[in-house]
């Protein structure tokens, strides 16, 4: 079953609230954070996820695109998020965090930039609920997607399979009609979306037909079949 995650960094800010609801059906809504320091860019903190976990039913996906997630990601589960996801680069100890998460009742998600190899994390997968590839440099949205991603995708799911895994599989970074059903051969499930979503006149529709391209395209992979 494909998941569309629309983000909000593709949304009016000033309208957080309205742009939650504007997309109803989706089935996370995607915050990402970013801290100036880890990433180029500087978007939002703890209190706004609080605001707007209180403004929407759709559960929060948080992105923390940061250093110290060790230190910052509990806070996010206690601000509402559902699932947390953390950067391989930036956490310092990483199956711990992860352990901390879920404790604290959320989803646990570690995040890999399209220079991170997933091989040296095998391990770990069986600490995780989700596993992100990012398909482009994390920091701004709009950016083009990454081809050069998808032999990655298909290594990850790969190993997901190996292991007999449950764990769901991210892309985020280009995501599009043009690029989700490559997505979504090469073995992706959770899919964000920003401008693909945010930048059409109607943003509830384009989840729909995004979620829909991504499902027959899952149908027709080899991943997919041999379950």
């Amino acid at each position: 079953m494909a998941q569309i995650n629309p983000s909000i960094l593709s949304a009016d800010f000033a309208r957080l609230a309205d742009e939650a609801q504007a997309v109803k059906g989706a089935d996370w809504l995607h915050v990402d954070v970013m801290d100036n320091h880890f990433v180029p860019n500087l978007t939002l903190g703890v209190p706004v996820v609080e605001s707007l976990s209180r403004a929407t039913d759709t559960p929060l996906d948080c992105h923390l695109m940061i250093e110290d997630p060790d230190r910052w990601a509990p806070q996010y589960v206690e601000a509402g998020a559902g699932s947390v996801t953390f950067h391989a680069e930036a956490a310092a100890a990483p199956v711990r965090l992860a352990r901390e998460i879920r404790a604290k009742g959320a989803r646990a998600s570690m995040a890999l930039k399209p220079a991170t190899p997933i091989e040296p994390y095998e391990d770990l997968l069986p600490e995780l609920d989700m596993l992100l590839i990012m398909t482009v440099e994390p920091g701004f949205g709009g950016q083009a997607f990454l081809d050069i991603m998808l032999p990655k995708i298909r290594r990850t799911r790969e190993l997901i399979s190996r292991h007999g895994l449950e764990m769901w599989l991210q892309v985020d970074g280009g995501v599009s009609a043009e690029t989700i059903e490559r997505c979504a051969e090469a073995g992706a499930d959770v899919f964000v979306a920003g401008s693909a979503v945010y930048g059409t006149e109607d943003p509830a529709a384009a989840v729909r037909s995004l979620r829909a391209q991504a499902e027959r395209a899952t149908a027709a992979a080899p991943w997919a079949c041999a379950h």
